[in-house]
């Protein structure tokens, strides 16, 4: 029994199915995804989250398990440039695979740098290298598994932030902006966060950056279809009230229709929070209790507004990074402060320059991301929502995107209400417990439960954490813990 469909949901499913489980995927939406849902407007679709793949080897090898081949089912097309990043200044870096076209990019802004720059990327592979390939997949299901890699995790001076690090190395601002934004792509403030995710920017020079003809929702329903393949099930529109426990064992769940389905196993690729909070009522919880839960550091929340042109904006690139005046300053608004800026920076996916179909001929699709604050902080979305479209707007439009209110042809909005309230996220928050150390691997909430016997978890709030290859590496780490199917016969 698998609850929820995100990318961390489906990867579960695929994987024990290739061990021999019967699985059931029940899906509160009324459509495959989670955070990966697509919205469809008059002809446009929208990605409604993830729309960056990078490390495709782990929906590769999703696919061999099934005796399919992926690059026949999902065509992968390279980005180049990986993004445009733009300062408020105007200036803009371009940043891909290419190491001389990287480096010709840093002389242009600091010629001081470049030397500085090889000797960061040589530090994010050797980080790489112990984070990603060596400990993506593993379970810290007891603490000797964390005391066997702090001498590693010392060495690599891990405590350091992300910024941090990358400062050591590059001393011109805009570039230490440039090679420290990434930890926000999974919920991470680049000053606070432990600079292993600054592992990010080796794995994206490894493997490049892709995007899916036909959108994430394309990989979506591959990973569906290979469910299915497989004999098991999706269910959709059948929200989960409870895991239930007896004798403190998970045996399956009730759906809030009051229809029980037994089962061996449950996987929850629900909020992990959540999954705790809600979906165990009259289990006393010993590790993660409402109290510890609720003074956990939660990521940011996300303001996403989609939207579709008339008219095609050819000059804009598939991945733009649009930064504001503000850097530290604002992501201390987010993070610490907990107040809604007059000033932002965002993120413009605009993926109909790679698949023209996404959108109806001669119209563009976008999406601009905003970091925000979780709900915590003092902000009414039912008020601010339509000022705050509108300043992001007025920004596009003087800069990257002329004209753009008489250009719309559709529009809405997500905000960290819709997370918490059709996601099911703890706070809004985009990408569940934010990735600091002391949140992450053994400090993470386990893959499987320290609460419940046969109960497992998969998603961004467990190890490695969020992003398309944190989700599906937890998925991965599913193939130590869960015991084979034939333990149930």
């Amino acid at each position: 029994m698998i609850i929820g469909s995100g990318f961390g949901g489906l990867a579960a499913a695929i994987r024990l199915g290739a061990r021999g489980y019967r699985v059931t995927v029940v899906e509160k939406l009324d459509a495959p995804g989670g955070r990966a849902y697509v919205h469809e407007l008059d002809g446009f679709k929208f990605d409604a989250g993830p729309t960056i793949i990078t490390a495709p080897f782990l929906l590769e090898e999703l696919w061999q398990m099934c005796g399919r081949s992926f690059k026949e089912d999902i065509d992968l097309r390279p980005m180049d440039p990986f993004y445009r990043i733009r300062f408020d200044d105007g200036a803009v870096f371009d940043t891909n695979g290419d190491a001389d076209a990287m480096r010709a990019q840093v002389q242009r802004f600091a010629p001081g740098d470049v030397a500085g720059y090889d000797r960061f990327i040589e530090a994010s592979e050797a980080i790489f290298k112990v984070g990603f390939v060596e400990l993506g997949h593993v379970p810290f299901t007891h603490w000797q598994d964390m005391a066997k890699i702090v001498p590693k995790m010392v060495a690599l001076r891990s405590y350091r932030s992300v910024y941090a690090m990358v400062s050591q190395y590059v001393k011109d601002e805009r570039l230490r902006v440039a090679l420290s934004f990434h930890p926000l792509l999974i919920g991470g403030n680049p000053f606070t966060v432990t600079s292993i995710y600054s592992l990010i920017s080796f794995l994206e020079r490894h493997w490049g950056v892709h995007s899916a003809m036909g959108g994430t929702g394309a990989i979506v329903n591959g990973l569906v279809s290979l469910i299915e393949g497989q004999g098991s099930e999706l269910r959709l529109k059948a929200e989960v009230a409870e895991i239930t426990v007896m004798n403190g064992k998970a045996t399956g769940v009730k759906l809030k229709d009051g229809e029980q389905i037994a089962a061996d196993v449950v996987v929850s690729n629900a909020d992990v929070a959540w999954t705790y909070k809600h979906l165990l009522p009259g289990i006393e919880r010993k590790h993660w209790t409402d109290r510890k839960l609720d003074k956990a550091q939660y990521s940011n929340g996300l303001f996403v507004w989609y939207f579709g042109t008339k008219r095609r904006y050819e000059d804009v690139k598939h991945h733009s990074i649009l930064l504001g005046p503000r850097y530290k300053g604002l992501l201390q608004d987010i993070f610490n402060r907990k107040v809604l800026a007059d000033d932002f920076s965002l993120y413009l996916h605009r993926p109909t320059a790679t698949d023209p179909s996404l959108a109806p001929e001669g119209c563009d699709t976008f999406y601009v991301l905003a970091p925000v604050p979780h709900l915590d902080a003092d902000v009414d979305w039912s008020e601010r929502a339509e000022p705050y479209r509108r300043a992001i707007s007025t920004y596009l439009s003087d800069t990257l995107l002329p004209n753009l209110e008489d250009e719309l042809a559709v529009s809405m909005i997500t905000t960290p209400n819709d997370f918490e309230q059709r996601l099911c996220s703890v706070k809004g928050a985009g990408f569940s417990l934010e990735p600091v150390l002391l949140q992450s691997a053994w400090f993470r909430p386990h893959n499987k439960s320290e609460e419940v016997e046969h109960l497992y978890m998969v998603g961004a709030g467990t190890h490695p954490g969020a992003g398309v290859p944190g989700v599906i590496s937890t998925a991965r780490v599913l193939d130590t813990v869960v015991p084979d199917a034939s333990v149930f016969a």
